[in-house]
């Protein structure tokens, strides 16, 4: 019975104000504290107010970049790590348990960093060597910086997430997979893939709500772009309005339409 009690106290704290931010989206008032009235028409305002518009492209493009990379190279990865034993193989364990245990500052600061004197060296190097009369590409802070540091964040969430798929599965279907002269490609596809796809469906999607959930990262290499969280942070520094509430529950809303849109995927796999 305590335990009981435990969890519901627990899921009311952790739900109560996602609630609150629902219902005071819908508010007719100006100030998201005082609850005058039901309306949408702070949805109307944020689904017209292209400011929002451009970050909501901004992000999305952004964190679907991030989910197919981290996808792609955390299983690729994931599946080569599987093989190395001894030292090795502990040593890159370690490195990615580090990578998701530092915080979002640090590897914000630390991309920075890093980004800024690569640019440093390679702008008066590709000026050098561009022909006269043209002007050269300039390399600066955009969708690329802000792709490539959240990849190197969530690949390892994809690693880690595919390993443990790896490790409780079936061996033998491989074994008799490749006695019964598979090659190593189709062994893959039909085997190790289906037995491995719910947790690279896992990672992609965690992959994609923390690219387009990101504040901290973001903050430090988006340069001039603006993604939905920056938007959001910008706003609330001049004072919290139900359209920003509106915002938090369209992206709510989004999230748990993306959800269900896996669970019935994978639920409609299983029945096939």
């Amino acid at each position: 019975m305590t335990m009981r009690i435990y969890a519901i106290a627990v899921f009311l704290f952790l739900y109560i104000p996602i609630g609150i931010i629902v219902l005071f989206s819908f508010n007719a008032g100006r100030h998201a504290s005082e609850l005058r009235g039901l309306s949408v028409q702070w949805y109307s305002k944020a689904l017209s107010n292209p400011f929002v518009s451009d970050a909501f492209v901004t992000s999305l493009i952004i964190a679907l970049s991030v989910a197919v990379l981290s996808t792609l190279l955390g299983t690729t990865a994931a599946l080569a790590l599987q093989r190395l034993k001894g030292p090795l193989r502990t040593f890159f364990d370690g490195m990615i348990y580090v990578s998701v245990m530092v915080p979002g500052i640090v590897i914000g600061i630390a991309t920075l960093v890093a980004l800024v004197t690569v640019f440093d060296f390679l702008n008066p190097l590709l000026a050098s060597l561009w022909p006269e009369g043209m002007k050269p590409p300039k390399l600066h802070m955009g969708y690329a910086s802000v792709i490539a540091a959240h990849t190197l964040f969530t690949m390892s969430m994809v690693i880690i997430l595919v390993r443990a798929r790896i490790s409780g599965m079936d061996r033998t279907l491989i074994e008799a997979s490749l006695d019964l002269y598979a090659t190593p490609w189709r062994t893959f596809y039909q085997v190790t893939l289906p037995q491995i796809f719910p947790a690279i469906l896992a990672g992609f999607l965690l992959s994609f709500t923390f690219s387009f959930d990101d504040f901290i990262i973001s903050f430090f290499v988006a340069g001039p772009n603006t993604t939905l969280p920056i938007y959001i942070f910008s706003s609330i520094r001049r004072g919290i309005t139900p359209e920003v509430n509106a915002i938090g529950t369209m992206v709510l809303i989004t999230s748990l339409i993306i959800l269900m849109a896996a669970q019935y995927a994978l639920h409609r796999r299983d029945i096939r």
